[in-house]
């Protein structure tokens, strides 16, 4: 029985790493999905498929990725289920994330180690706020991200692996379409 995936790219649309979204539509169909659909220009695919195994998916359509864009692209899979948890679990009360500058949601491919959620959890300071899942950091930020000391980049370089982080009114977005 088919179900949805939301793939979500990193780095699709930054710097020299541009596609528009009916080629990476094109790209993701002849990878074999169905019902592909992009959301934003930021690398959010949504799609059908009946294949079981996520992460021989997620490899296969980082390969085709890879194959039809001409760049290496990092996939991080989420079924339309995981992501309405995702959005159900926002840690963060209402007035805290109106109150905000931007909040955002980290996905990663593997969970976090002990050692990791102790390492991100670290990173708080008055600006910024974080809360963990297993494959997700969310991030409350409280000023302008260039009047914080976090980045996105600063994250990947302490976890050493790739992440890709999306607003959370994206995240709701697509788990909204998804549904």
């Amino acid at each position: 029985m088919p179900r949805t995936i939301i793939a979500l790219l990193r780095a699709v649309n930054v710097g020299s790493r541009r596609v528009t979204m009916e080629r990476l539509r094109a790209v993701c169909t002849d990878a074999g999905l169905d019902d592909v659909r992009t959301h934003l220009a930021s690398g959010n695919v949504l799609f059908t498929t009946a294949k079981r195994s996520l992460p021989k998916l997620e490899r296969d359509l980082a390969a085709a990725l890879e194959a039809g864009l001409g760049f290496d692209v990092d996939v991080f899979l989420r079924t339309a289920a995981e992501l309405q948890e995702v959005v159900a679990a926002v840690p963060f009360p209402p007035q805290e994330l109106e109150a905000a500058h931007a909040c955002y949601v980290g996905f990663l491919g593997e969970p976090l180690t002990a050692a990791e959620r102790a390492q991100v959890l670290g990173f708080a300071t008055d600006d910024d706020a974080f809360a963990l899942r297993e494959r997700e950091v969310y991030w409350l930020r409280r000023r302008r991200e260039s009047e914080t000391e976090f980045s996105y980049a600063g994250l990947e370089r302490a976890l050493k692996r790739c992440a890709t982080f999306r607003n959370l009114k994206t995240v709701e977005a697509l788990a909204t379409k998804s549904a």
